[in-house]
């Protein structure tokens, strides 16, 4: 089983220190990460922890899956893989038209 977990569901006033605290008392917590958006600095409402062993992690599930935390309720899950995505097209993405060119 793996042993890094998906933290959905987050409140945006949640931080690394947080999850880590909220792990704890299930094993080792190698790492406990808040996901934020890059513009605005906010949390994106999901994170990840990763624990020292899959017993660890299976434990966490069982026991924060559905736990409140800051007034919302925990979806914990064993992450998967990020999807490849495709490249993000740059620059200013086409597509003007001017009007006064196409009338007849």
């Amino acid at each position: 089983m793996s042993n890094k977990l998906y933290i959905g569901n987050l409140s945006y006033s949640v931080r690394d220190d947080d999850l880590h605290q909220q792990f704890s008392p299930f094993g080792q917590v190698r790492s406990a990460k808040v996901m934020m958006e890059r513009d605005t600095g906010r949390s994106k409402g999901f994170g990840f922890v990763e624990m020292s062993s899959g017993s660890e992690a299976e434990a966490a599930i069982q026991a924060m899956h559905g736990k409140n935390m800051g007034g919302r309720d925990l979806t914990v899950n064993i992450a998967r893989p990020m999807e490849a995505r495709p490249p993000r097209s740059g620059g200013y993405g086409g597509g003007y038209s001017d009007s006064r060119r196409n009338s007849y």
